[in-house]
């Protein structure tokens, strides 16, 4: 009796053992997916933060004190160059241009009457001259009230579109007080700033002295109907930051543009004979990026990349791989470094279809 179930018991051991050894036999079989980096010219369109401006936009103030009599223009409104826009109470400066004129025409009857003396040598040629310089001097004068009385009208510098009212009509303005802005939005300066890595490369370009064409991805996600021109780069770094700031103009048929706004400046950046490889290729360990590099006796190897840049399910790779290497594509978590195992090889652009990624 006591051999029945020591029996039992070594047929289940020889039971475990055999299912051990089916398990161990199907992953001695088991063959994982491969690939190769692939080397081709591609591009990637990187976006920045971007403020817009107004080629030109002013701040309209009073040249002159008094009170405001009239407004003539709304707040939002398109005004055209040398329209008035603002007329400050001129009752002051129009008496002090009819006393300048009055004075002016006293002083050309005086003139006059010493040309008369001075004809009969009555006068000096010194008080003729004397006589002549004040008359020039009280058309000074006029020519200067004039002007303070034009300082009253204050009109557009330039076609644009103004934007909301500091005053109300009575109010009492000291000089220098500010009006409203105006805002000329036929064409708009775009400001990004670029890591000093990046302007460097943009510097030192075979192309740097064609203009580069940039593309403006609106608030709204949208992308603006207008392409872009980089004209300048300021002339300093940030400290803070490690950047410069670029400027791209804009032409703004539609007006749809205005100063103030946001969006980001979008800038394609080519890449010849680039080394790409699919993102599920790589993993992670403390802020680097790893591949497995399987070898010619099939051994895995933990290799660290360096990403240059990133594309829809692709990675642009400067280090750590080439065309010729292996890398694992499919259970990277079910192997360990240094381990053997049984591969598979699938073309590297099949691998690339299959991410529905193009790649030019």
């Amino acid at each position: 009796m006591r051999r029945i179930p020591m029996i039992i018991g070594l047929l289940i051991i020889l039971g475990l053992s055999s299912c051990n050894s089916k398990k161990e036999t199907h992953e001695d079989y088991t063959k994982f997916l491969v690939t190769s980096p692939i080397k081709k010219d591609t591009s990637i369109t990187k976006d920045y933060v971007a403020q817009i401006h107004s080629i030109r936009h002013i701040e309209l103030r009073a040249l002159e004190k008094g009170y405001l009599k009239e407004i003539h223009v709304d707040e939002g409104q398109f005004v055209k160059k040398g329209q008035k826009m603002f007329n400050i109470m001129p009752n002051v400066y129009q008496a002090d241009l009819q006393k300048a004129e009055a004075e002016a025409k006293i002083a050309e009857i005086e003139l006059n009457n010493t040309q008369l003396l001075a004809d009969g040598n009555v006068v000096s040629a010194n008080e003729l001259a004397m006589a002549k310089a004040t008359l020039e001097r009280a058309k000074a004068e006029v020519a200067l009230a004039q002007t303070h009385l034009g300082f009253t009208d204050v009109r557009a510098p330039f076609d644009g579109i103004m934007d909301h009212l500091h005053v109300r009509e009575g109010s009492l303005l000291d000089e220098g007080e500010l009006l409203t802005t105006l805002s000329d939005n036929s064409e708009m300066w775009v400001y990004f700033n670029v890591p000093e890595a990046e302007y460097l490369d943009y510097i030192m370009s075979k192309d740097r002295g064609d203009k580069k064409t940039v593309g403006l991805l609106l608030a709204n996600n949208k992308q603006f109907n207008q392409k872009g021109i980089v004209q300048t780069i300021e002339g300093e770094f940030n400290n803070e930051t490690g950047n410069i700031a670029f400027r791209a103009t804009f032409p703004n048929p539609d007006g749809i543009l205005r100063h103030g706004e946001t969006g980001s400046i979008l800038m394609t950046i080519p890449f010849k004979d680039a080394i790409i490889i699919p993102q599920k290729a790589t993993f992670e360990i403390l802020d680097k990026k790893y591949v497995f590099v399987i070898d010619e006796n099939n051994i895995v190897q933990q290799t660290e990349i360096t990403v240059a840049a990133e594309l829809p399910h692709l990675f642009v790779v400067s280090k750590g791989v080439s065309p010729k290497d292996k890398i694992l594509l499919d259970g990277i978590r079910m192997v360990k470094n240094k381990e053997k195992i049984k591969t598979e090889f699938a073309e590297p652009n099949e691998v690339i279809s299959k991410l529905a990624v193009y790649a030019e």
